[in-house]
């Protein structure tokens, strides 16, 4: 059966809580989003990053997204308490591209960020 339209719109509405911590340079939002025990995988300007998304809180609060920073969200999977997110995001820090695959879990009702893996596009890594 497929989801409903307001199903969709509440799992974008949680992803909103990832774009505006980054738009802001403010985790607070984030930590609404993401469980205690949430991880990230991926690759920031050619480096590994894994472990707690204390890290992503981080990196976010010490960069600022920039004027150009752009951002779109796409529900790539719902079901009844899984959500896969796709966010594409454009000038963080003024100059890095990511995409990010966000896994959520709906959790006592609300959509919880458990894990998230990212991309920085190729022609962004500084060196």
């Amino acid at each position: 059966m497929r989801s409903k339209i307001e199903d969709y719109n509440a799992v974008v509405a949680a992803a909103e809580k990832f774009t505006r911590s980054v738009a802001e340079g403010n985790s607070k939002y984030a930590k609404e989003l993401f469980t205690e025990d949430a991880c990230l995988f991926g690759f920031l300007n050619g480096t590994f990053e894994r472990g707690s998304i204390e890290q992503f809180y981080h990196n976010v609060d010490i960069v600022g997204a920039g004027e150009q920073f752009k951002t779109r969200i796409d529900v790539l999977e719902l079901e009844e308490t899984l959500a896969v997110v796709r966010v594409l995001e454009e000038g963080w820090g003024g100059s890095i591209d990511f995409t990010d695959v966000l896994l959520l879990l709906k959790i006592e009702g609300q959509w919880k960020c458990v894990a998230k893996a990212y991309n920085q596009n190729s022609n962004t890594v500084k060196k």
